[in-house]
């Protein structure tokens, strides 16, 4: 696996993990309240590492909209990963990871970038590391 790739086996794909997620998982906000994620740990897997959605609700934007949004999304997930991945490794945890946004829309944000998305995401991932 590298380092800063996200591959197909690094996505969460099926009905079956994406309700395991929303109906066992917990929730947690950044800071800012822009984006929230959804996770649950499956604890001796024969699979560690992490499995990861992107959600975006339709009401939020045109779909050129909500596609970027998702991009930019996978992007800022798969540059700070390793630190989640590593830990969840050494436990031998499965995580199930939907990130999906709370507070954003079109309306809001017409334009939106990277920098808007990545203190967000770092501070969920250091939320649900320090949940391990």
């Amino acid at each position: 696996m590298k380092k800063f790739g996200l591959s197909k086996t690094e996505r969460i794909k099926s009905k079956k993990e994406f309700g395991v997620v929303y109906s066992k998982g917990k929730t947690a906000y950044s800071k800012s309240r822009e984006l929230k994620a959804s996770y649950y740990f499956e604890e001796n897997s024969n699979s560690p590492g992490v499995k990861c959605a992107f959600a975006v609700y339709k009401k939020s934007g045109n779909a050129v909209w909500r596609n970027r949004v998702k991009r930019l999304l996978r992007e800022s997930y798969r540059l700070n990963k390793h630190s989640v991945v590593q830990k969840c490794v050494s436990r031998n945890l499965q995580l199930l990871l939907v990130l999906s946004l709370n507070s954003i829309n079109q309306h809001n944000k017409k334009k939106i970038n990277l920098k808007d998305v990545l203190p967000s995401i770092v501070d969920i991932l250091n939320q649900v590391q320090s949940g391990l």
